[in-house]
């Protein structure tokens, strides 16, 4: 699939469509308020998901808890009377399995041994009850703490309860294992008691990208590996008689190797098959059946494709048993092989899912083969940072971002299709004209776009009636349940796609794209991505995944709905007014509360094109196009903070390492000031590669944006 640059008089006819909608003195008249009184939108409201046909649905659990960053939930061996949820930060919560509880109590409490300050991937990481915890009251933890060159190092504890397994005592910690830790990224973390009594820990490569220093491959390294030992042998353990290398060859402690980042990964009860899966580099995600003396292949590949070198040899290299592309997901989330009763087609097949698109799959077998296949079960927007099994073998969902629990349910009688598969037919456009808005629409504009390869765009917020915005205090929007955000592209004179971004009834976002047919009279709903030339241009149409790939829970799902967005003129098409956008959704009563001041007196972001600072331009540009996901608890891999309100001196950007490679570029660096060639930010920018950022939806590298940044890299002389 290759874009192609448009031609001049397409970019010209483009750039047209996007001033109208913008401040024009001769086309209409400046008035202090863009709209009298606020529209009544009683039809374009948001609808109930698209009914998946896999008879799986998530439901969320324990309305009453919201956790801090949570990364883990578990019970206790034979013992379904509590749940524990980990908080990266370093708790973890207790509560009683019951979905009316309202408050959960501290289990343990080891913050401040916990560096967890260096990334979204360092912290408490893993928990795992000795199989005998009913009687020995010990727990094993995993966390990231202090110490080592790069005051980062992973330690393995064993803890004790001394109030009969109520809370633990951070006072009884015994180290067992410490690994320092060379980059701030790929801690792996997860722990857990296989069916042989043994304890199994998964350690990532070390960090940086393309484990520079060949860790997984090297086999006097616990780095990129799965290890073993016996917290019940010698102290501080005892090292498996079984382990490839108890006796010489490589780390005793060694199970298996060869792995990246094994995120979340666990044992079949059933079978005492270990299951998991492998964060990717650039390109596959991995599912790997972990087995003793195993070699997943990392770096010489990444899944079943040569990584370095290339070409390569794949002789003694276990293959993923299932993989997928960057096209699905970034980041993988390893689960469970499903053994509850409550979805019976589940029975067997290991669940697993991605941290940024939020999918959701199980393993199948092809009927006719049997070969392993992927099934995709459901899209969602939760970050799934872990899956947890239940004593009786149901399984949860944990969402990073919204704080809250989610169980896997069977959905029961299949409903029917209701969702809307013509635009003409969402309530959002005009039925016998769908190139005109409903009439409780109200239009809007930003001031630092996101690039679409050149489109134009056309923006439009459906706000349930009675409804209003809340504004945090970053100036970030958020939208009530029901609304519908709608966005219109348009190549020259021509619709494109129409895309929908719904806030569905149980507080979650979803995507929803509508192609435009040759005719121009309607669209139609798009079941997955797609590319589609448009005359002398490819069109890529995102999939549900990968709308949610960039509207992430970090950055508040709806990008471009920010005070600091709207604070600009529009000419409001109905009544031919030019007014300030704030001003105007003010006096309709949009908002929960008064903003504080004069639009005059609120922040703006510049547009890249604008009178502003060469800093403030570039700043604005990728706050727009990149802050999304590159931000804190973002899903953007590294530590850089791209927010417009992130001084430079704490964006972890100037000057930093890159921690996703070098691309080959000597002495490089995110932003090495005065030098675009020897910054990733930049290089990536320019890629038209699977190295691009941003990495979907754009073919066609933005020439003035590209400028602007590149330019204000090159006036710094060092960093702040």
């Amino acid at each position: 699939m290759t874009r192609r640059l448009l031609p001049a008089a397409v970019v010209l006819t483009a750039f047209s469509v996007l001033v109208s909608c913008s401040r024009d003195d001769s086309a209409g008249t400046p008035a202090p308020f863009g709209l009298d009184e606020r529209p009544s939108n009683t039809t374009c409201l948001a609808r109930e998901r698209p009914v998946e046909n896999t008879g799986v649905t998530t439901q969320p659990v324990f309305p009453g808890l919201r956790f801090s960053q949570p990364l883990f939930v578990l019970q206790a061996p034979d013992d379904a009377s509590r749940v524990f949820v980990l908080e990266r930060e370093g708790t973890v919560r207790v509560f009683p399995n019951d979905d009316a509880v309202a408050t959960a109590s501290t289990f343990i409490d080891i913050t401040e041994r916990v560096n967890s300050a260096v990334n979204g991937e360092a912290g408490l990481l893993g928990m795992a009850f000795h199989p005998r915890f009913a009687t020995n009251r010990e727990v094993f933890l995993s966390y990231t703490g202090f110490g080592g060159p790069t005051n980062l190092r992973s330690v393995i504890s064993r803890f004790r309860s001394s109030d009969n397994g109520a809370t633990l005592d951070p006072s009884s910690e015994e180290i067992l294992l410490t690994v320092e830790q060379p980059y701030g990224n790929h801690n792996g973390g997860g722990i857990a008691f296989g069916p042989d009594g043994y304890l199994y820990i998964g350690l990532g490569d070390g960090g940086s990208g393309g484990d520079p220093r060949n860790n997984a491959q090297n086999l006097d390294s616990l780095l990129g590996k799965f290890l073993r030992i016996d917290v019940d042998g010698a102290k501080p353990y005892a090292i498996p008689a079984t382990n490839p290398f108890r006796a010489s060859g490589g780390k005793p402690e060694l199970y298996a190797w060869g792995l990246r980042n094994p995120w979340r990964w666990s044992f079949d009860r059933a079978t005492g098959e270990l299951w998991a899966g492998d964060v990717g580099q650039d390109a596959i995600e991995e599912v790997d059946r972990i087995v003793l003396g195993g070699n997943y292949g990392w770096r010489i590949r990444e899944g079943d494709q040569c990584y370095s070198p290339r070409p390569c040899s794949s002789a003694g290299l276990i293959d993923p048993v299932v993989q997928y592309s960057h096209a699905e997901g970034v980041s993988i989330t390893g689960g469970y092989v499903y053994r509850g009763k409550a979805i019976p087609a589940l029975v067997g097949r290991f669940i697993y899912g991605d941290f940024a698109s939020g999918n959701i799959w199980a393993v199948s077998s092809d009927p006719i083969t049997g070969a392993a296949r992927p099934e995709l079960l459901l899209s969602t927007s939760l970050g799934i940072s872990s899956f947890g099994e239940l004593v009786d073998g149901e399984v949860l969902v944990v969402d990073y971002h919204g704080g809250r629990l989610h169980k896997l349910v069977p959905t029961g009688t299949q409903a029917p299709v209701t969702f809307p598969q013509r635009l003409s037919e969402t309530g959002c456009v005009d039925p016998a004209n769908p190139r005109k808005p409903a009439p409780g629409l109200i239009p809007y504009n930003i001031n630092a776009p996101l690039w679409s390869d050149g489109a134009a765009k056309q923006r439009y917020l459906g706000l349930p009636d009675g409804k209003q915005i809340r504004v945090g205090p970053e100036g970030d929007w958020e939208l009530p349940i029901g609304t519908v955000l709608m966005k219109i592209f348009s190549i020259g004179a021509y619709r494109v796609e129409t895309r929908l971004f719904m806030r569905h009834a149980d507080g979650s976002w979803g995507g929803y794209s509508y192609q435009w047919n040759a005719t121009q009279t309607d669209a139609t709903l798009l079941p997955a991505n797609k590319s589609q030339p448009v005359g002398e241009h490819t069109w890529y149409f995102p999939s549900r995944a990968e709308c949610m790939r960039c509207h992430t829970g970090a950055a508040g799902f709806s990008l471009g709905l920010e005070t600091a967005q709207l604070n600009r003129d529009l000419l409001y098409p109905s009544t031919r007014r030019i007014s300030n956008q704030l001003a105007t959704f003010e006096h309709l009563g949009l908002f929960e509360a008064p903003l504080t001041g004069a639009p005059d007196t609120q922040a703006r972001y510049p547009a890249p094109s604008g009178r502003d600072s060469l800093e403030q331009r570039a700043r604005a540009y990728l706050h727009a196009n990149c802050s999304s996901c590159h931000r804190p608890e973002g899903t953007g891999r590294g530590p850089a903070d791209l927010r417009f309100s992130t001084p430079l001196a704490q964006a972890n950007l100037c000057d930093t390492l890159p921690q996703q490679g070098e691309l080959g570029i000597a002495n490089a660096r995110l932003l090495a000031p005065g030098a675009p060639s020897r910054s990733i930010l930049s290089v990536r920018m320019h890629a038209l590669d699977a190295y691009r950022m941003p990495p979907l939806g754009s073919r066609v590298a933005d020439t003035a944006g590209m400028g602007v940044v590149d330019a204000w890299i090159s006036s710094l002389t060092a960093c702040p």
